[in-house]
C-alpha cells in the first residue's frame, strides 16, 4: 500500500511539472518572437505587457468576472443543468417524452448561439438575466442527453435483482441507477462548464450594460487595446479551468469506485 502511494505522488508531481514547464516555454517563445520580429502591440502584445495590464486593471476585471461568470454563466449553469436533470428523470419514466423530446433537443442543440443570443437579449433585457437564459439553452440538452444515457447504464440483471427485492422505481433510482449514472452526469457537467462561460461571453456581444467580459472585449477591440483584450481572455481561461477543475475534483470524490478514477 505504501509503495502504491509513493508511486502515485511522483506521478501527480510530474503531471503538474510538465504542463507548467510547457506553458512557461510557450510564454517565453511568445515574448521572444514578438520582441525579435518587432510585432506591433496592436496585432499581438507581449505576455509581459498583458501581465502589466492585468495587474493595473484588477478592479475592472473583477467587476467583469462577477457580471459574466458569477451572474451569467454560473446561474445559467445551475438552472440549466438542474432543469435538465429533473427532465431526464421524467423522460426516463415516459417513453412518449423519450421519443418526442430527445429529437427536438438535438435540433435545438444544433442552433447557432449567434442566432439565439439576440432573441433572448430582446426577451430578457440587456442585463445578466438574458446571458443566463442563453446559458440555460446551451447547457440544457447536453446535460439532458448525458443524464438519460447514464440512467441506462445499469444492466437488466441489476434492475431485475432490485425488483426481486421489492424495490420501487425511486428506490431503484436512488440506490442503483443514479450511482451508475454518475460518470455520465459528471461528463455532462464538465461539457456544460465550458459551454456556460462561452455562452455568457458571446451573449454580451449582442447587448450588455457597461460591464462584463464580452462587453469589455468588444469595446477594447474597437479601441485597439489588445493588451486589455488578452487580460480578459486570461481571466476567462482561469475561471473556466478552475470551474472545470472543481467539477472534476467532485467527480473524483463521488465516483471513486469507477474504473476511470483508479
Amino acid at each position: 500500500m505504501n509503495l502504491r502511494l509513493s508511486k502515485a505522488k511522483p506521478n501527480k508531481l510530474i503531471g503538474f511539472i510538465i504542463p507548467t514547464i510547457f506553458g512557461l516555454t510557450i510564454l517565453v517563445l511568445w515574448e521572444c518572437v514578438v520582441r525579435g520580429f518587432e510585432i506591433s502591440p496592436v496585432l499581438l502584445p507581449t505576455p509581459t505587457a498583458i501581465a502589466a495590464r492585468f495587474g493595473n486593471s484588477i478592479p475592472i476585471l473583477w467587476v467583469d468576472f462577477v457580471q459574466t461568470f458569477v451572474k451569467g454563466a454560473l446561474s445559467g449553469f445551475i438552472l440549466g443543468c438542474g432543469a435538465a436533470f429533473l427532465t431526464a428523470i421524467a423522460v426516463d419514466r415516459s417513453s412518449f417524452l423519450q421519443a418526442g423530446l430527445l429529437p427536438v433537443g438535438n435540433f435545438v442543440a444544433a442552433l447557432p448561439i449567434v442566432g439565439m443570443a439576440p432573441i433572448l437579449v430582446m426577451w430578457f433585457g440587456f442585463d445578466w438575466q438574458s446571458k443566463a437564459a442563453v446559458v440555460v439553452v446551451m447547457v440544457f440538452f447536453p446535460m439532458l442527453v448525458n443524464t438519460v444515457e447514464g440512467l441506462k447504464a445499469s444492466d437488466h440483471m441489476q434492475r431485475d435483482l432490485m425488483k426481486t427485492y421489492g424495490a420501487g422505481y425511486f428506490q431503484a433510482l436512488t440506490k442503483l441507477r443514479l450511482p451508475a449514472a454518475m460518470p455520465f452526469i459528471f461528463n455532462g457537467l464538465k461539457i456544460c462548464s465550458t459551454l456556460a462561460l462561452i455562452g455568457a461571453i458571446v451573449a454580451e456581444f449582442f447587448g450588455s450594460p457597461i460591464k462584463g467580459m464580452g462587453f469589455r472585449i468588444s469595446t477594447e477591440v474597437g479601441r485597439l487595446a489588445l493588451d486589455m483584450v488578452w487580460a480578459e481572455i486570461t481571466v476567462a481561461a482561469i475561471a473556466g479551468s478552475a470551474f472545470y477543475g472543481v467539477i472534476a475534483l467532485i467527480e473524483k470524490a463521488v465516483t471513486f469506485w469507477h474504473p476511470s478514477q483508479r
